[in-house]
């Protein structure tokens, strides 16, 4: 297949470029991304599949440079310094130097130069603004169109030491036309500030809060759902897309009346949603469900939260929790346990444990709901290997014999309250998911937690009972908001 773009930096700069290829970190943002088709062909010529989490379009993994420093896109050859795909390397490969990105809003695509290419180091010459002039022609086509509005994930966030060249007006009227509301910006990492300030404005924190009002706990899932945001009259609105509409994944977040902001939620949510009856607001807490008095809503429970206290939890004094000792001691007399602060480096073995996990929990007859949760969540706790760091999670892996056997990330909610996010131990091992729960009960306990949230049993009754057995110190009650058509 012929490159779609043409190449400006010659054959010879690139071959003797140090840059190129190469990253700082396992989940560097600037890895390429392929489409589905380009996936097909990267696998056709050699790349195994394993390196694409999602083979229908997704950032490619990379690889530790042996005998050198960081990571390497697994098509690349260090040593020779070609791409292994290079006649069919995807369109994010195709265009670099140049760069696809949204603007600081959000709001337009724009093409730049990014100076990390050492082949462009001051401001762009003559050249290459003529070059940029005919890659722009070239991102008009129909057929890139369609592409990157199939793929918007091409388009990469803004990024100050990229130079900015022009706005592809056409490609933004193009992928403002797939968004329902043009208002509605796409959930991002650098979105956490934003997310954090209306979450002060709407005064929501407390001992009681659900795990669901912090920004990790919604990252996390943009992995395998769509999350958009907009802000309307001081009031910040987070929606999920699903396959099967619109919904709000929490109530309006705001200082001024919520009576009115969730009835311009609703309005929207109908507007964008018809006849569905998808349009809810989720994690309605008691306090806010007490407050609202819109006409025509109505409240069904929803699976809460499992407070517990760090310190009990930490210690496992008492009857109450004697099964729970003898399963932690069992596990630590039995096998040499480290425990150490998670690394980049620990991602693969992270990604092996989980599919271990779970098919060791399908073998034990998983549910179908449960089968269907395990799916989704492999690339949510892929996600979070990859960007635990921009989502101000902090994980830890556990060890027997330097193979990781157990992980565990979580986020602090308050400064008392630790959130348990993702937990995997080894099925296989007697009492080590015990032993893990408990080491990060102690690890949270030593930087100050009062509380720990290990959030709801999402409705099985296997985890319902697991958590049950550890006496929590309360369920904490939420509700799901729906609205009949008015």
């Amino acid at each position: 297949m012929a490159r779609a773009l043409p190449q400006f930096v010659p054959s010879s700069t690139c071959f003797s470029c140090d840059v190129c290829c190469r990253f700082p970190e396992a989940d560097s943002f600037l890895r390429p991304y392929f489409t589905q088709q380009e996936i097909t062909d990267a696998i056709a010529l050699g790349v195994p599949q394993s390196y694409f989490p999602d083979k229908s379009g997704s950032q490619i993994d990379l690889v530790e440079h042996v005998g050198g420093e960081g990571y390497l896109c697994p098509a690349f050859d260090a040593q020779s310094g070609r791409c292994g795909i290079y006649e069919r390397r995807p369109l994010d490969c195709q265009l670099y130097p140049l760069a696809l990105m949204w603007d600081q809003s959000g709001q337009d695509v724009l093409l730049g130069w990014d100076t990390k290419c050492p082949f462009m180091r001051e401001a762009p010459s003559s050249s290459i603004r003529t070059y940029a002039e005919e890659v722009k022609k070239l991102l008009g086509s129909d057929a890139i169109i369609e592409q990157l509005v199939a793929h918007p994930r091409v388009i990469g966030r803004f990024q100050d030491d990229v130079i900015v060249l022009g706005k592809l007006s056409h490609l933004t009227t193009r992928l403002t036309q797939q968004r329902t509301d043009p208002r509605l910006r796409p959930l991002m990492a650098s979105d956490a500030p934003t997310f954090a300030a209306a979450l002060q404005c709407a005064h929501v924190l407390g001992a009681d809060t659900p795990a669901a009002f912090a920004f990790p706990y919604h990252y996390m899932w943009t992995s395998v759902l769509s999350y958009w945001w907009m802000e309307l009259n001081d009031t910040w609105f987070l929606f999920a897309k699903s396959p099967d509409g619109w919904f709000m994944p929490l109530p309006p977040l705001g200082p001024s009346s919520l009576d009115r902001a969730v009835e311009q939620a609703f309005r929207l949510m109908q507007q964008w949603n018809g006849s569905s009856p998808v349009s809810r607001i989720e994690h309605v807490m008691d306090v806010q469900k007490s407050s609202m008095s819109v006409e025509g809503i109505r409240f069904q429970p929803k699976d809460g939260d499992y407070l517990y206290s760090a310190a009990a939890l930490a210690s496992l004094v008492g009857d109450p929790y004697k099964s729970h000792r003898a399963l932690c001691n069992r596990a630590a007399r039995e096998h040499a346990i480290a425990s150490e602060p998670y690394r980049a480096s620990d991602q693969e073995g992270c990604l092996r444990l989980y599919r271990r996990w779970a098919a060791q929990k399908c073998h034990d007859n998983q549910d179908h709901v449960g089968k269907l949760l395990l799916e989704d969540a492999e690339q949510a706790h892929q996600f979070v290997f990859q960007k635990h760091d921009r989502m101000a999670v902090f994980g830890r892996v556990v060890s027997v014999n330097s193979e990781i056997v157990a992980y565990t990330f979580g986020y602090w909610l308050t400064p008392q309250t630790w959130c348990v996010l993702l937990e995997v131990a080894d099925r296989s091992v007697p009492g080590l998911a015990q032993w893990v729960f408990r080491d990060t009960c102690r690890t949270a306990l030593a930087q100050g937690a009062v509380s720990i949230n290990a959030m709801d049993d999402a409705g099985l009754p296997g985890l319902r009972a697991a958590k049950l057995a550890y006496h929590p110190t309360t369920v904490l009650t939420t509700w799901i908001a729906t609205r009949t058509t008015i």
